[in-house]
């Protein structure tokens, strides 16, 4: 799992036109209570704004606001999504469900990687891709960039590999300097490997190394020590075809401040074009979780130690004249572009291929059939494998905006009052006590996160995802379109 997955995971946005009604201007703002968003989400004072503004990070699920389209409607929904065409350019998102093992940080985890499944699975995938190239939905607007993440893309065979990444060059409508991303790990990637990807048309390489020290890899369940992991970067570093990047991520068990230094001193002197970095969420219930509670690994590290562990890689990067493009993303050299994750957040149009992944379009977002013997039974019976068809909210556009604006680091508030008018004065007040609490800054009608304010940017874009709920709620009481 990488960058490209947990950003398809992560983030439900639309297209900029999708269609959806914008939101009328309210007769009189709501009225601030003890569960209003000023109120639940205001900052403490009188501490650090880096490690205690808030007790916890808080975080967006994607389905927030989704409306669930019916089982009997699912398939005459889904076929008009497919045969109305794009206005505007999409990416596309190919997943490849499996794994060498279950990493105990990793909570996407779905099918166990044998070898005897590559060929048939890539089989299964290019068909896929050349079916839907032909319906309106794919054909009628370039595609910007593709992310084949997992899950684990790696573990397919070089040429397996090579014929998904062909197979995609070959039936997708992608734009002149479409960006291909293939993700993998150390353990099962090989520069053989890279370079046939390479060859069939990739153009971009991101790995999830984690961390270099060889024993917090060893204790999470990476089987590749830290040495070779760098001299596996090294060494598609130094075939200088194409920008190469990984992530890395704070607040593991067993990392203190030493090893996670090292981790960000060692990608830097490696030479990469792009560098992730990105707090651990230890998912309840997962293998992780499990293990700590039972006391088999080390507790993870502390909120205020990802805190001071995020400044640091900030300040530690941008010092050695690293650029920040967003929340989480650095960049070295100017061919490290990172398309795909700043398109999807903007409100690009998501094309999904394969297991698993998520697509997003015209006002709706879905996921195919995860299983992949039952994705193969509905397409052998002329059916489309997906699942959770969804309608997106009417205050997507406004989402969309907030989400973009806090993960680039300022928001544009003017922006999101014209998705939804009477945001700004709804939003005054919170956006107010951040910036006294060291959060932000306010310069006319936008908000520029501090340092601090980014640690917290999942919290804050809940907050103001509150606000537009407040407003909507408050509309209906008002007599205006129901929420």
């Amino acid at each position: 799992m990488g960058e490209g997955s947990r950003a398809s995971r992560s983030a439900v946005v639309a297209a900029p036109h999708s269609g959806m009604p914008h939101r009328p201007k309210l007769a009189r703002p709501p009225e601030p209570t003890s569960q209003s968003p000023r109120v639940a989400y205001a900052a403490r004072r009188g501490t650090d704004p880096l490690t205690a503004a808030f007790a916890r990070r808080q975080f967006v699920v994607p389905w927030q606001g989704c409306e669930p389209i019916g089982d009997a409607d699912v398939e005459a929904t889904f076929a008009r999504i497919v045969h109305t065409p794009r206005r505007e350019p999409a990416v596309a998102y190919v997943h490849v469900p499996y794994c060498q093992n279950h990493c105990l940080f990793c909570g996407f985890f779905q099918n166990v990687w044998r070898p005897d499944v590559s060929a048939a699975f890539v089989d299964d995938i290019v068909a896929e891709i050349e079916r839907l190239a032909r319906t309106p939905l794919v054909a009628s607007a370039p595609i910007d960039a593709v992310y084949i993440g997992g899950g684990t893309p790696s573990a397919l065979a070089a040429d397996d590999l090579a014929r998904l990444v062909a197979g995609l060059r070959r039936h997708l409508p992608l734009a002149a300097a479409c960006e291909i991303t293939v993700e993998g790990r150390i353990y099962d990637f090989g520069i053989a490997k890279a370079v046939a990807a390479l060859d069939a048309g990739a153009s971009r390489i991101s790995l999830g190394v984690q961390s270099f020290d060889t024993g917090v890899r060893q204790r999470l369940g990476r089987k590749a020590s830290g040495e070779e992991a760098r001299a596996f970067l090294n060494g598609l570093v130094a075939l200088e075809r194409a920008p190469i990047g990984c992530d890395l991520i704070y607040g593991l068990p067993g990392q203190d401040e030493r090893i996670w230094h090292n981790d960000v001193e060692t990608a830097i002197a490696l030479g990469l074009d792009g560098l992730s970095v990105y707090a651990l969420n230890v998912w309840p219930g997962g293998p992780l979780s499990r293990a700590i509670g039972a006391g088999k690994i080390a507790a993870a590290g502390t909120l205020a130690f990802q805190a001071t562990a995020y400044a640091a890689a900030c300040d530690l990067l941008t010092a050695r004249g690293w650029r920040q493009i967003s929340q989480a993303h650095f960049v070295r050299s100017p061919r490290e572009r990172n398309r795909y994750n700043r398109l999807i957040k903007a409100g690009a149009a998501c094309l999904a291929f394969g297991p698993g992944a998520g697509g997003q379009a015209h006002g709706h977002s879905w996921r195919n059939v995860v299983d992949v013997a039952r994705r193969r039974a509905m397409v052998a019976d002329g059916r489309m494998p997906i699942e959770g068809l969804a309608r997106m909210p009417r205050d997507h556009r406004a989402h969309v905006a907030i989400t973009s604006g806090l993960e680039d680091g300022e928001l544009d508030l003017t922006t999101v009052e014209a998705e939804a008018p009477g945001f700004a004065e709804a939003a005054a007040p919170l956006i107010q006590d951040w910036s006294e609490a060291g959060l932000g800054e306010i310069d006319a009608n936008r908000f520029r996160t501090t340092r601090a304010g980014a640690f917290w940017m999942t919290t804050l874009t809940k907050g103001l995802f509150a606000v537009l709920d407040e407003l909507e709620s408050t509309e209906a009481a008002q007599g205006g379109t129901p929420a």
